[in-house]
Parts: structure tokens; sequence; C-alpha cells
């Protein structure tokens, strides 16, 4: 690390600072809410996947809130279109009454950009969140835009609803660096949801940080060290994802049409460093591997015909691979 005890310090402080503002507003979704971060801090996108009312909206907008970063939220339904959201040329007319045509924004261009029930917008509308989240920039004719940055795009789906929606293709799933489940609250969280809402003191995250600060901490976590025995162990994983592969476990061989392409593999490793940071340590460990790479590796793996049929989940079967990797240590 080429960066200060004390510069390190004051990016750790700052995390705690986010973490504990989140707190005040989300309540419970710990897992959830380290995920996110581990998104945001690494630079990468997050495909949240829960049932109406779990919060996601809210967490998404008090995360912006905190680093102080411009948020938009775009409902998707199926009668968006890409100019809807990536902005379109308009007509200017002079004093003289001469024409001249002006780019106007659309609400893509935001730091958080909120992607609501992304699994709505037809593919066409969908396609046009490929370019932002890959290249940073948004192209309209022939002039190319750059995207604010920091940029996130933090997109949320209903699992339970199919009727109207449009699957993400494999090619925009591959684009969200984790996939993260928001779960049910527990009794306990689930009251004092009810508590906080329907009284007349609302919790307000506070700005503790901007987006200069984020985008240094986002370069700097970029140098956490990772060893090559960790690093093979990072692939080797990757690697057992597909069926055709030697030392791949049985349920892979038997439920997986296709495993994981190398974006799986670059995100455990971004996500990794994030998660070691987190937990003071300025080097991966293959710990911060395995508990990364259900999120990082989910939506990246495709069940055949019999996995589909048997309601095998991806991350049974992630499981399973670390589990038979670990036996091998």
């Amino acid at each position: 690390m080429v960066e200060s005890k004390a510069q390190l310090e004051a990016w750790g402080l700052a995390i705690g600072q986010m973490k504990e503002q989140i707190g005040r507003v989300i309540v419970g979704q710990d897992e959830v809410i380290e995920q996110l971060l581990w998104c945001i801090l690494a630079g990468g996108h997050a495909l949240l996947e829960g049932i109406p009312g779990l919060g996601k909206t809210m967490l998404v907008k008090t995360i912006a809130d905190t680093v102080d970063l411009s948020f938009a939220r775009i409902q998707f339904t199926p009668d968006l279109m890409p100019a809807d959201i990536t902005g379109t040329n308009v007509i200017q007319f002079g004093t003289q009454g001469e024409t001249s045509y002006k780019f106007q924004k659309g609400p893509l261009f935001g730091h958080v950009v909120l992607a609501d029930e992304i699994n709505r917008a037809t593919p066409k509308t969908q396609s046009a969140l490929l370019e932002a989240m890959q290249e940073k920039t948004v192209t309209v004719g022939s002039e190319t835009y750059p995207l604010p940055s920091p940029f996130f795009v933090l997109a949320t789906q209903n699992p339970l609803e199919q009727e109207g929606t449009y699957p993400l293709p494999e090619a925009q799933l591959d684009r969200f660096l984790l996939k993260i489940h928001v779960t049910y609250p527990t009794q306990r969280e689930l009251k004092e949801i009810v508590l906080r809402t329907t009284s007349g003191r609302q919790q307000i995250a506070e700005k503790v940080a901007d987006s200069a600060l984020l985008r240094d901490i986002q370069s700097g976590l970029k140098e956490i060290l990772v060893a090559d025995d960790v690093l093979d162990y990072a692939v080797q994983l990757l690697m057992n994802t597909h069926p055709e592969e030697a030392s791949a476990p049985e349920a892979v061989k038997k439920y997986l049409r296709f495993g994981s392409g190398p974006r799986g593999v670059q995100s455990m490793i971004a996500a990794s460093k994030v998660r070691a940071f987190l937990a003071g340590r300025y080097h991966v460990s293959k710990q911060d591997l395995n508990t990364v790479a259900i999120p990082a590796l989910r939506h990246r793996l495709f069940l055949n015909f019999e996995g589909q049929a048997m309601g095998i989940s991806p991350d049974a079967i992630i499981l399973s691979i670390i589990s038979a990797m670990e036996k091998e240590r």
C-alpha cells in the first residue's frame, strides 16, 4: 500500500460513518448493506432482488445521501423508451428564427441511478444501459457524452411476479458486479420498521463524504494485495463452475448448462479487496473469496433443464464448489 497510515485510517473512519448513517434509516439488512458497500467501493454495479416493500429503494437513496452524490430514480415500465433514460436532442429556436439542436440529458446522468424493477422494461430499453454500465458513457446520434464520476447503477427486480416482465439477458447480468438478495426482516426488525415509519420522527442520513473522497478510496483499495496462490484459488473456483472442467463437483456437471465468464473472477477479486480492507487487512484471503463468491457468481451460472426442474439454486452449487475445494486443501 502506498497510502499513509493516517490516510487509511481516514478512509476506514469515513466508511464506518457511512454505515452508521445508513443504519439510522435502514433497519437490519446488515448483510445487504455490507455487500452494497463492496459494490460501491469497488466501483461496480449491483442488482438487488427481493419482494416489494423491503426498502430497496430507500436503501439506495440513503447510500446516495451519505456520500453527497446526485441520485436519479428510473421506474422501468414496458412503454419506457431508450431516449427516456439516456436523453435526446431537442430543437431550440433562436431570436432570428434560426434552429439548433441541444442535448437534453436524461436521468441516467446521475452518480447513483436506481433502475427500479429493471426487468419490466423491454430489451430495447434494457440495452440502453449496457454502454452506460460498461463504458460510463452515453452515445446519442454521433455524439458520446461522459457520465458523472463515480457512476453506479443499482437495479432492483421482483422475483415473484413474472407477468409483464422481460428477464435480463446474460450479457447484461454479467455487467453487475454482485447480485444481492434482500431478505425478509425478522419479527424484531419488522416491529422497529413500523415504529420508525408510522411516527412523526423520520430519520435522515447525514452526508459524511463526498465524491472526491469516494474516488480516492476506490483508487486506493485497488492496491490491496492478492497473493499468487490466492489468485490461483479464485481462478480455479471460477473454472469449477464449468461442467466440462475435470475438477468440477458432480452438482456442476449435473445441473449447470454454462458457468461464469471471466468477469466472475474479476468481480470476486474486486469485492474481496474491499472486504479485506473493511476487516482491517491489506491483503485478500481465501476466506474473502469464499464469502464474496455467492453474490459475485449467482447471476453468472445458468442451470440446465434438469437443474431448473429440480429447483436447484445457483447458491447451493457455489457452496458445493467451495466445499469441494476446501476438502482438497
